[in-house]
């Protein structure tokens, strides 16, 4: 089976040609992330100019890189929710043409789902049911995973996901964009004691998150700190700003797996490549006898190679999608594979 994926829900451009749910024959990624640096985040209208202006070639070079054409294609994936609506609507009105003139079955993939399923390229034994903590910019879960397209929402963030509160954080300490980066090469040589940091937790579900007061701590102690005077060393507060969200994410990771009855852990998303939140989750799993797969650090990102490996299980499972296949900024995880199996549903 092969399956080209396409992906365009922020400011990458990707493509990729699975073959047989998990061999990456070719990956592509156009980033934007140098011309968004001089504005500190990423900017809609910008990303979505340049998913025009990248996405028919991406998708070419993934074909002649797999050695494919059309014609060879059992599907065509595309990520249509959630996401910057713009940026999501080139990725997919482009996959309903490219579908339409090569006669092909269009699968509409749940970003989520996508990043979930980075583990099982580079993880071919992982195998449902377990517990994933998907974590980046814009989500922070604690997903069930009941199938490949089957999931359970256990927790999430209910203000600023973790990626958000990393990347604020780091603004306000001074370091470029994207932040999370900067704030995880810096904490490497501070000392993450050095601040008391709160933890925020969430009245009626233990599982959910809160990082928006961790984030506003750190901007008053930054601001109290100016208006002093006084120097605030940027190595230890990075390091201390890792440690809280490493620990807050693992705690509520491990709790959940002990109470569900889970012994195998996933992490996914683009915070799953913060060195902090991997070795103390890896050091909890360890310490409970848990089993914690990872991706490498080249699938944490946005990519097609996770668009193409969910829509192979998507396309098992009969998700499908036709010419009224429309993007949504905010589907719910849980929601993909009912729409997908009806594809009169517009949203």
């Amino acid at each position: 089976m092969l399956i080209l994926g396409i992906e365009s829900s922020c400011d990458e451009t990707a493509a990729s040609v699975a073959r047989n749910y998990t061999e990456i024959l070719s990956n592509v990624v156009a980033s934007q992330v140098d011309e968004h640096k001089q504005y500190g985040g990423v900017v809609p209208e910008i990303a979505s100019r340049r998913h025009c202006e990248n996405i028919l070639w991406v998708v070419q070079k993934v074909l002649d890189d797999a050695g494919v054409t059309l014609s060879d294609l059992d599907g065509i994936a595309v990520t249509a929710y959630p996401g910057l609506i713009g940026a999501l609507l080139i990725g997919v009105n482009f996959a309903k043409g490219l579908a339409l003139a090569a006669e092909k079955p269009l699968i509409p993939v749940h970003h989520l789902a996508g990043h979930i399923a980075s583990n099982y390229i580079a993880h071919p034994d992982l195998k449902p049911p377990y517990l994933c903590l998907v974590v980046s910019g814009g989500h922070s879960h604690l997903v069930e995973v009941m199938s490949y397209t089957s999931f359970r929402i256990l927790g999430r963030a209910r203000d600023d996901a973790a990626g958000e509160c990393f990347d604020k954080c780091a603004r306000a300490m001074g370091y470029p964009y994207p932040g999370g980066i900067h704030l995880d090469k810096a904490s490497k040589t501070g000392n993450p004691q050095a601040f008391s940091l709160p933890k925020p937790k969430i009245a009626g579900n233990p599982y959910d998150f809160s990082f928006s007061g961790l984030k506003t701590a750190v901007i008053n102690l930054l601001h109290h700190a100016q208006q002093k005077g006084e120097e605030i060393c940027r190595e230890d507060l990075a390091a201390s700003v890792q440690t809280t969200i490493a620990d807050i994410l693992t705690t509520h990771t491990i709790r959940a797996a002990r109470e569900h009855g889970y012994t195998t852990i996933a992490i996914a998303g683009g915070v799953s490549a913060n060195s902090g939140v991997r070795s103390t989750l890896q050091s909890a799993c360890d310490k409970n006898g848990y089993t914690l797969y990872m991706p490498p650090l080249s699938l944490c990102g946005d990519n097609g190679a996770m668009i193409a490996c969910a829509g192979s299980y998507a396309f098992d499972a009969g998700i499908r999608a036709d010419a009224a296949l429309n993007a949504s900024a905010t589907m719910k995880l849980t929601d993909w594979e009912r729409i997908g199996k009806d594809t009169t549903a517009i949203l």
